[in-house]
């Protein structure tokens, strides 16, 4: 394996051994690399929605107060490279080589156990872990959850806080399908003794990451309790805000994300910044916080990909990402002509999110891309009517609207955020 390219094409031909949930190859190849999880500081981010939204605040915050901050996230929109950064920056297609060589040596060992070679996610989150432990040490790293929490690939860290997002219907195959079956594969990123940051609001499963929590011994802070955020307006690239806790008060924050959810994802990344600075003594100043809101940017999300014609791309990928889209849209957008298209995988709740967007949508077009779990056209016949259009060549659809759209129209392009990644590389626009 010498270039970078063949490095690629080895991780990724690791999607063939599937999603296999656990910790024991992670901590079999750990121990093999010297545990570098042991030599990290950490802020560990799970939950269903909002959990790189909330990882890019905390990630803006901190590089602005001059700590230099790793951040490892999934799945990336741009590049390969960018699910392992340091400051917002991608590591280097150098250093994605040396890592893959570094890796695949304990691999091809772990194929001649029981518990076989390691999934394409495992591989990339052990490259993490000894990027920021041996390769490049950073301040602090921000570990995003993969899927889940408990068995998740990131779930061998030890880290200062844990922050548990949004608890949502997802990945119901693996995760449960139950509120309450979820929330407790989310609460198993709670340590003893690690508090625990959380924007989860439904009683059910509060009451698990609250007893989990209680289990543990950490000490919980909850959104809408020990701290808030109250919407205040929305401004051309973001939403204001007043920030409340048990710390702090801090009026007429603004956001760079845009969208009615990004108040819960910014009071949550504050939080995280508040509770940092007192108990460990991390120098965030009030410009710092004001500052670090306003520069920080996520792909995808809401992300404004052309202003004439105005089109926008964000990956509601479920159905409570649907909804805070429908939300965000019909609030910004109150007299324009929506066109929304939709490609999202099959495993997906297809019914209630493209009833939603129907709902909002002048013009609904479902498409299809290439990518092993899409949803197709026998997925999508059940929901085809005369405002509900399945057309197979999503680039068609983009530049019949660029050709044909005035200033009353809006494109939103959504869904898988595999497709928003896609539809970024292949087109121009």
């Amino acid at each position: 394996m010498n270039t970078y390219e063949e490095a690629l094409a080895w991780i990724h031909g690791r999607l063939r051994v599937g999603i296999k949930p656990g910790l024991m190859r992670m901590e079999y190849m750990m121990e093999r690399l010297d545990h570098p999880e042991r030599r990290l500081r950490a802020v560990h981010i799970g939950g269903t929605n909002g959990k790189g939204s909330t990882t890019a605040m905390l990630r803006s915050i901190l590089t602005e107060a001059g700590f230099e901050t790793g951040t490892f996230t999934s799945p990336y929109i741009e590049q390969f490279n960018e699910r392992i950064s340091v400051n917002g920056t991608p590591i280097s297609d150098e250093e994605i080589t040396a890592l893959a060589v570094k890796i695949k040596t304990i691999a091809d060992e772990m194929e001649e156990l029981e518990m076989g070679g390691p999934s394409e996610f495992e591989i990339i989150t052990a490259m993490a872990f000894y990027y920021f432990a041996y390769m490049h040490p950073v301040d602090l790293v921000l570990f995003e959850v993969g899927l889940g929490g408990r068995l998740d690939s990131t779930n061998i860290v030890h880290p200062l806080l844990s922050v548990i997002t949004t608890i949502g219907m997802d990945h119901l195959q693996f995760l449960g399908d139950t509120l309450e079956e979820i929330a407790r594969e989310k609460a198993g990123i709670i340590k003893s003794g690690v508090p625990v940051v959380t924007a989860v609001h439904q009683p059910e499963a509060l009451a698990v990451i609250a007893e989990t929590a209680k289990q543990k011994r950490s000490a919980l802070y909850q959104y809408g309790r020990d701290f808030t955020g109250s919407w205040i307006a929305s401004t051309e690239k973001g939403e204001q805000f007043d920030f409340t806790s048990l710390y702090s008060s801090r009026p007429a924050l603004e956001t760079g994300l845009a969208g009615l959810h990004q108040v819960q994802n910014a009071a949550t990344a504050v939080m995280a910044a508040d509770f940092l600075r007192v108990f460990y003594s991390f120098l965030i100043e009030e410009h710092h916080i004001e500052q670090g809101l306003q520069k920080a940017v996520w792909p995808g999300r809401f992300e404004t990909l052309s202003d004439d014609p105005l089109i926008i791309a964000d990956g509601a990928h479920n159905e409570e990402g649907v909804e805070a889209l429908v939300r965000t849209a019909s609030q910004r957008f109150p007299n324009k002509n929506i066109t929304v298209l939709f490609a999202a995988m099959k495993d997906k709740p297809l019914d209630g999110m493209i009833a939603r967007l129907n709902q909002m949508a002048d013009q609904l077009y479902l498409t299809s891309f290439d990518f092993p779990r899409a949803a197709g056209a026998k997925e999508y016949a059940p929901f085809q009517s005369a405002s509900v259009i399945f057309d197979p060549d999503c680039v068609r659809v983009i530049r019949d609207f660029q050709q044909n759209s005035t200033v009353q129209d809006i494109l939103i392009v959504t869904g898988s955020l595999y497709f928003i990644s896609m539809i970024k590389q292949e087109l121009t626009i």
